[in-house]
């Protein structure tokens, strides 16, 4: 399947989680994002990247727009003509994208993509 051991051991951690009750996962669903991203970053192997990514993916939250996700970062970075998104410009990109942020997220994929012809990565170009 593509799985490698370690992500089979998460799921089945999770999994017992579960069934033993010591992880509600139908309570996630009635968290606000932040108490949703703690709870499910509590799980071997989910981080807040991840968490974000199940919010946004799984649970259809309308803003989730994440700082971790490296696509996320360059497409602003090409939208805007920014050298580098550090955390204080993407609160004033998250601010201004808010309530809608995982419409812009979706936007932000496409554009780190390439489709809009003509964009470019203004990122410094790394060293060899």
């Amino acid at each position: 399947l593509g799985m490698s051991l370690r992500k089979a051991e998460y799921i089945k951690d999770f999994a017992d989680r579960i069934v033993g009750g010591e992880f509600d996962l139908q309570a996630v669903e009635h968290m606000n994002d932040a108490e949703a991203i703690t709870a499910l970053s509590s799980l071997k192997g989910i981080g807040k990247w991840t968490a974000e990514m199940i919010l946004l993916f799984c649970l259809q939250r309308p803003d989730i727009l994440s700082y971790d996700d490296l696509a996320i970062q360059r497409g602003l970075r090409m939208l805007y003509h920014h050298r580098k998104i550090t955390r204080e410009l993407f609160a004033k990109y998250q601010k201004r994208y808010s309530p809608y942020g995982s419409t812009a997220a979706i936007y932000l994929w496409e554009i780190a993509g390439g489709a809009i012809e003509g964009m470019k990565d203004y990122a410094p170009a790394k060293k060899r």
